[in-house]
Order: structure tokens, then C-alpha cells, then sequence
């Protein structure tokens, strides 16, 4: 969100309608060296569902729309559910991560979603990655103030949120990465690209940036944000909070406004990413007509919004600025993936023409690019990782060879 506003409201499509270029079928999950199916007491745990709770992967197209409009649990696109606590400042804030591990040296696509949404953005890009590359992991973060993921002051106790400064984004990008390969057993870190969608690029690319996570990073990917039309929409950004819904009475009706309005255009997405964007309203139900009011009406809804956008005003401008030169500077392989080319602005449109990133545009696509098309985005990072993985293996140095050969004439003229 914020880097570009969803469009009017349209009719629901029709049911026939192809929803991706992908199928519905997502992979079954893998299981880890351990059948170990509990959940640690401890701030530091990880939770991973047994197999009996797991639901069948196939999820039909053409499905009857009660059905489309269900919601998806996690555990039908990730092994593991972490929780990471850290404390600083007086502040102690329990990270919520999804994770599917890779196998086999394969690498690790370390997301960040946008203002407003949760790690199960990707969650539906989770199951297409694995397709592309069966080795491949996924790490997808609930950003603080987003999702289940919990910041409070350790001495009074009171919930702390908003502090959605882009140097905390990324500090807390980097310590998930590296407390998440810490309880998981890793030898070692394994190859990361960074993927980022609106505000989640400019986290991933100002952790690129700082060197955050060091060599381990061979790329960055950045989807459907440009420093400049970013800047742009924020000017339209309070309208639209106060134009959209408050909340829903139900998660299937909030499936369906984001489905209705084209907000996300893959149901299968909005199914598994929409119900974590909300939460149940704490408001008591209304009084009877009888008995008069003396304060403003409860919300008549039974769901809201689980993150306050317009608390997230005083950071907007500084999420963006400069974003177009950190990401055309910082060290790695660049990937920007648009959903039209009208979003670049003039810096990018300079280091494009001088090769310096790749540039890939889904005009089919809207804003959420990832969620409406997670199969064509999959492929897209597959290659990205492909190409940059190449380990280039190049001629030895004159000088080298001359001292090699000095060295072993040296060692035949000792034997001898």
C-alpha cells in the first residue's frame, strides 16, 4: 500500500473468469528433520502444525463462491510459525514469522510486505517459488504493527506499534534473518534475496543498503514502487483511508470487498492474505433502541483494520525519499517488477537505459503484483536467483602462472 491507490470499486468477476495464469495446486508441505510437532513456552519458539491438521493443497478454480471466499489457513503454505522476541529501548517485540526452510543449500527469499498488510501477502508466492525452485525457503515477516507480531513497553506493559521508522523496519528485517537461522540449527546462512513489495522495497533495498546482512545477499528485488509516484500518491492516501470500508462483518465480506474492488485480483490470495490484515472489534454491541445513547455509536462491525494506516502518516514521506538512489547504489543484483511503466521516474529511467537493474512490467497485474500474480512473479525470481547465483570461473592471472610454474621448476629442481 501507499505506493500506489486501488482503483474504484468493480463488479465481482464472473466465476468463469481465469483467476492467474497459475493453477490452484500448491505443493505438498515438506517435513523437516524432526517430527516434532510441539510449540516452545519459551519467547523464542517456533510452532510447526502436525500433519493431521494440515488441509489438502488442491484448491479448485471454479469453486462454488462460498468456497472462494474462505479463508486459507498459513499452514496450507508454510512449515513453521515463529515467534522472536527481542527487547531494546524498553521495548520488547515478539516478531511473527513464516517460514518454509530450504533443502540442500538452496536459497532463502526473505520478504517484506507493505503498510497495512502481513507476511501472508506472500504466502500464495510461497507455494509458486516452491514450484520453481523445489529447494528454495521462504522467510516472510508480520512487519511491528502489522500482523500478529507485538511491541510493548517492558515497564508499564502499554502496546507500542508505531515506530515504523525505515531504519527500524530494516533492523528488525535483519535480526529476524539472523535470529531465525540461530533456532532453526543452520550451519551456516544461506543465499538470500530480498523481496520487498511497496513500503517492503524500501526496507529491503535500505537493508541492502546498510550491508545488514553482509555477503549473504546476492540481489534485491523490489515490487511496484518507484521513489516517485510513491511520493506522489501520498498526497491522495487520506482520501482513500476515509473512502474505504471501516470494517466487515464477517471475513468472507472482507474478502470480497478486496476481490470486488480489485484491491487483490487472485481470490486464492485474498483468501489466504486478507483475514490477517483484520481483527475482531473489541466495541460492545449496540444497545437497544429503547435506551438512549450518551456517547458516539460502537462500530457495528464485527471486524476492523488490525493496522491503523493513517498512525503511520508521520513516516510516509521518509519510507520513499531517496529510495531511487539506494537502490541503483547498493551492492547486489536488482530486480524491479512494475505493473506499468508510467511508475518509473527519471533516475531509474537513466540507470535503466545504463543497464544497471532488470526491469520486468506486468501490465495485468495491479499494485498487489505478487498476490495477483504470485506463478509469473515466482518464475521471474527464480531466473533473478539463477542468473546471480553463477559462480563465474575465469582464467588464472599471467602473474600467477608465471610464479606457479617458477615454483614447480623450483620443486622438480630440489628433487632432482
Amino acid at each position: 500500500m501507499l505506493a500506489k491507490l486501488p482503483p474504484e470499486p468493480l463488479p465481482v468477476p464472473d466465476e468463469d473468469e481465469e483467476l492467474d495464469e497459475a493453477d490452484d495446486t500448491f505443493p505438498p508441505p515438506r517435513t523437516s528433520q524432526s517430527d516434532d510437532s510441539s510449540s516452545s513456552a519459551s519467547s523464542t519458539g517456533t510452532i510447526k502444525p502436525p500433519a493431521s491438521q494440515l488441509q489438502p493443497r488442491r484448491l479448485v478454480g471454479n469453486a462454488s463462491p462460498a468456497t472462494r471466499l474462505t479463508p486459507l489457513e498459513w499452514i496450507n503454505f508454510f512449515e513453521h510459525e515463529l515467534s522472536l522476541s527481542h527487547e531494546s529501548d524498553g521495548v520488547k517485540t515478539v516478531h511473527h514469522v513464516y517460514l518454509q526452510p530450504p533443502t540442500d543449500s538452496g536459497p532463502l527469499f526473505v520478504t517484506h510486505h507493505g503498510a497495512g498488510s502481513s507476511g501472508l501477502s506472500f504466502a500464495v508466492f510461497s507455494s509458486e517459488i516452491q514450484k520453481a525452485l523445489p529447494k528454495a525457503g521462504i522467510l516472510s515477516l508480520d512487519a511491528r504493527g502489522h500482523g500478529s507480531t507485538t511491541s510493548y513497553q517492558i515497564i508499564s506493559g502499554a502496546e507500542q506499534h508505531y515506530d515504523l521508522t525505515l531504519e527500524t523496519l530494516g533492523n528488525d528485517l535483519s535480526f529476524v534473518t539472523h535470529e531465525t537461522k540461530r533456532v532453526m540449527g543452520w550451519p551456516s546462512m544461506p543465499d538470500i534475496i530480498l523481496v520487498g513489495h511497496s513500503l517492503g522495497g524500501a526496507v529491503i533495498t535500505d537493508v541492502a543498503h546498510r550491508r545488514l546482512l553482509g555477503n549473504c545477499v546476492l540481489g534485491y528485488a523490489v515490487l511496484d514502487v518507484v521513489e516517485g509516484s510513491a511520493l506522489d500518491a501520498l498526497q491522495s492516501m487520506e482520501t482513500y483511508l476515509m473512502n474505504r470500508p471501516s470494517g466487515f462483518p464477517t471475513l468472507s465480506s472482507a474478502i470480497e470487498w478486496h476481490t470486488r474492488s480489485r484491491t487483490i485480483r487472485n481470490p486464492t490470495s485474498a483468501r489466504a492474505s486478507v483475514p490477517s490484515l483484520l481483527k475482531e472489534s473489541q466495541s460492545p454491541p449496540p444497545p437497544p433502541p429503547s435506551q438512549p445513547t450518551t456517547s458516539s455509536p460502537p462500530s457495528p462491525h464485527a471486524y476492523t483494520w488490525r493496522t491503523s494506516l493513517s498512525q503511520t502518516k508521520p513516516f510516509w514521506t521518509s519510507w520513499f525519499t531517496s529510495l531511487s538512489r539506494k537502490f541503483l547504489t547498493s551492492p547486489g543484483g536488482k530486480l524491479l517488477l512494475l505493473a506499468g511503466t508510467d511508475r518509473l521516474d527519471k533516475e531509474l529511467m537513466i540507470g535503466q537505459m545504463q543497464g544497471k537493474y532488470q526491469l520486468q512490467v506486468f501490465p495485468d497485474a495491479g499494485h498487489f503484483i505478487h498476490e495477483d500474480q504470485p506463478a509469473k512473479t515466482a518464475r521471474v525470481l527464480a531466473e533473478f536467483w539463477e542468473r546471480n547465483s553463477r559462480v563465474l570461473v575465469l582464467p588464472p592471472k599471467v602473474g600467477d602462472m608465471v610464479a606457479r610454474a617458477k615454483k614447480e621448476k623450483g620443486e622438480e629442481g630440489e628433487g632432482g
